[in-house]
């Protein structure tokens, strides 16, 4: 792969609630394919020693990340999300969002995603007991991994 190849996307990862088990899948990707992966977090993190990989600091607030990534990302870059409201702008902005649990949210399920998490907020303000989010499993991981895999292989095969 020349360096002409590798640069006509990026990855982009929401950082600050991305697991480590996923971080890391998505640096050795980086390094295996050659692709410019950039961490966007309101903290600083630890990231490995590449020129492939980088660590956007942003100040603290509601969105401030989500909106450096929106602002940043290009069409057809993909970013590692596992906020569906972010997921919801990048699709909007041609760009392809995976979930850390490996779900591909793209224009046909994104929406649909954002709608139940809606409802899903209503019932908690409402005050019923939702209960949060599993804890991410090796399956998930792999899955994860998989979803990864499928989508970097076919945005290559585009560029």
């Amino acid at each position: 792969m020349d360096s002409a190849e590798t640069s006509s996307f990026q990855i982009w990862v929401d950082a600050d609630a991305c697991p480590a088990a996923i971080k890391e899948i998505i640096y050795r990707t980086a390094r295996r394919l050659q692709l410019q992966v950039t961490l966007v977090a309101n903290q600083s993190m630890y990231v490995p020693r590449s020129k492939r990989i980088r660590l956007i600091t942003v100040p603290e607030g509601a969105d401030v990340a989500d909106d450096r990534i929106v602002e940043m990302l290009a069409p057809g870059d993909v970013v590692i999300t596992g906020d569906i409201p972010l997921a919801a702008r990048v699709v909007d902005k041609s760009a392809i969002a995976i979930g850390v649990r490996g779900e591909l949210l793209d224009e046909n399920s994104v929406h649909d995603r954002l709608a139940s998490r809606d409802l899903m907020e209503q019932f908690r303000s409402a005050g019923v007991d939702t209960r949060g989010p599993s804890p991410l499993t090796q399956k998930d991981i792999q899955a994860f991994a998989n979803q990864l895999d499928r989508t970097l292989t076919r945005r290559l095969k585009q560029s």
